[in-house]
């Protein structure tokens, strides 16, 4: 799950929307000469308040969110009518009460079952802030502070600075301020390899500057989670069922994927075709990822977690997470998004959650999830409200869940949508596809493209220390090159595009079509050495002839 303009990361598609940028009021300031007339109007106006208020007041009530809610199926039902979305689960919450569940479509295109409040999905990036909520129950425990650094917690830690090394915290990593990139450590996952592979390869990746960059990383929120688990010498999949879900009962919510196959009444992944065609092509499993987007759950039980974060930590009247570990999760810790004129809002990072603040002046908290290969989610809540909302789908992300989520709010505060949200998402996702494409397009043959060597030239073992080996082979008379863990290689036959080039097909939640196998540095006629652009984006894709 991954993507600027205003969403940094297909993962993090939320504070796209610009849904929920911040402003702050500011007071004039009075010259002498107007003072005496300030306070000549202040003496008929109503009495003065002893300091601001601490907290905005909340502007809804129950006819307003009522009137939001008999909207909602509506918004619902015509969002999957004009993208043919197979399917849908939504629930609200409102002042501790589950105010709507209910699920639209069908699990899978072409099957009959019907999508349900009980129906599982793959979450994607709504793993994070439920991570970052399993995080804060430690910290509530005294097991470790945020401000604690993560390698006295898991020794095997490290990235490229020593100082990173010994320094990052967990709200270091749990904000995206380690300064490891965007993708660091996604291209290992689409291959197959597993968290512990990834994780001790970290310190390859280059860094950007520590705690003054703001780079979306999911293997640096990873690690963060594998830490607190380590701290309590549990595997994190455990950790997460006993601080949480089993205390709220969220008895479909795992970060096991084998969990998620074995659910009898689950959402399968969905991408679209064209023409509101949607097919089930592809599966996706994040456990190497987990806390930041392996979890899978329904809207029944993402209801309850949201009763405990707008509870403060509190669920049925009991404490569950101590309320001010929880609070340090949803404050900015860093800013995802730099206000681009004087009078425009930042956008911040908290632990695990997009925070932001809307035209009313109100916190508002919120989460994307993303995966291309098949699921959207989306959870938002204005705390002083005590609202919230998720939305979950089974279809790659085209701004869906985002548009029901903020359609709803806006609806609850103005009675009906001020902005056509489905059309303003579905733009900003439009853009980040494109931006997503390869720089180089291999389906364009060169009209006269120089002859390739012999086969025989280019077969060989590459080494690569970060991906491991690249074994480059002949086939049936062509060639085929194979990467991933020794165990399990994926296998990618190789087409000649021109001289030294033949291209190959991407995979995975990050491919994006034809990429190029570039050989280079013919010795003997046998080059030494091969790029694969595509997994080349930080600098890392270069392998070397060993044989």
């Amino acid at each position: 799950m991954n993507n600027g303009s205003v969403f940094p990361n297909r993962r993090t598609v939320l504070k796209a929307a610009g849904i929920g940028a911040a402003g702050v009021a500011t007071m004039p300031l009075l010259s002498s000469c107007t003072v005496g007339s300030a306070q000549q109007a202040s003496a008929t106006s109503a009495p003065l308040l002893p300091a601001p208020p601490g907290q905005i007041e909340p502007l809804l009530d129950q006819a307003k969110v009522k009137n939001a809610l008999e909207k909602l199926d509506g918004q619902i039902q015509d969002a999957l009518d004009s993208t043919g979305l197979p399917g849908m689960a939504v629930a609200v919450v409102y002042r501790d009460e589950v105010v709507y569940s209910k699920g639209f479509g069908v699990r899978e295109v072409g099957k009959p079952e019907e999508i349900t409040p009980d129906t599982v999905f793959q979450v994607a990036s709504v793993s994070k802030p439920l991570a970052s909520t399993v995080v804060a129950g430690l910290v509530g425990r005294q097991v470790f502070s945020f401000t604690d650094a993560v390698i006295g917690y898991n020794p095997d830690f490290a990235l490229k600075d020593d100082y990173v090394t010994r320094n990052a915290t967990f709200a270091d990593l749990l904000s995206h301020q380690s300064g490891l990139r965007t993708g660091s450590g996604d291209l290992l996952e689409d291959l197959g390899f597993d968290r512990e592979y990834i994780l001790g390869h970290l310190n390859q990746e280059p860094l950007d500057t520590f705690r003054s960059s703001y780079n979306y990383s999911n293997f640096g929120f990873t690690e963060a989670g594998q830490a607190a688990a380590d701290a309590m010498k549990m595997t994190w999949e455990d950790l997460a069922d006993e601080v949480l879900f089993r205390p709220l009962g969220m008895s479909a919510s795992s970060y096991r994927h084998s969990d998620y196959g074995k659910a009898t009444n689950k959402a399968i992944i969905h991408v679209p075709l064209g023409n509101k065609e949607w097919a089930a092509k592809y599966q996706r499993n994040a456990d190497a990822e987990a806390p930041a987007g392996g979890a899978s759950s329904s809207v029944r039980d993402l209801a309850q977690w949201l009763r405990l974060q707008l509870g403060n930590g509190s669920y049925d009247g009991q404490p569950v997470i101590d309320p001010a570990a929880l609070q340090a999760t949803r404050v900015p810790h860093a800013i995802s998004g730099a206000a681009s004129a004087p009078a425009a809002r930042s956008r911040f990072y908290g632990l695990g959650w997009n925070v932001s603040y809307d035209d009313q002046a109100r916190v508002q908290l919120g989460h994307s999830g993303a995966f291309n290969l098949g699921a959207a989610t989306a959870v938002l809540m204005l705390p002083g409200e005590q609202l919230g909302i998720v939305a979950l789908t089974n279809g790659r992300p085209q701004g869906i869940p985002e548009a029901i989520a903020a359609g709803f709010l806006d609806t609850a505060q103005h009675g009906s949508p001020t902005v056509d949200w489905l059309a303003f998402t579905a733009g900003v996702f439009k853009q980040i596809d494109e931006s997503e494409k390869p720089k180089v397009d291999y389906t364009i043959v060169p009209p006269n493209p120089a002859p390739a060597r012999a086969n025989n030239a280019y077969t060989g073992i590459f080494e690569n220390p970060y991906f491991g080996p690249l074994v480059v082979l002949e086939e049936g008379g062509k060639l085929t090159m194979r990467l991933g863990p020794s165990g399990s290689p994926t296998t990618f036959p190789l087409t000649h595009f021109d001289g030294d080039t033949f291209s190959f097909e991407s995979i995975g939640e990050n491919s994006n079509g034809l990429a190029g196998a570039l050989f280079a540095g013919a010795s003997g006629g046998f080059p030494q050495s091969v790029t694969l652009d595509f997994y080349d984006r930080t600098g890392l894709g270069t392998f070397t002839r060993a044989s």
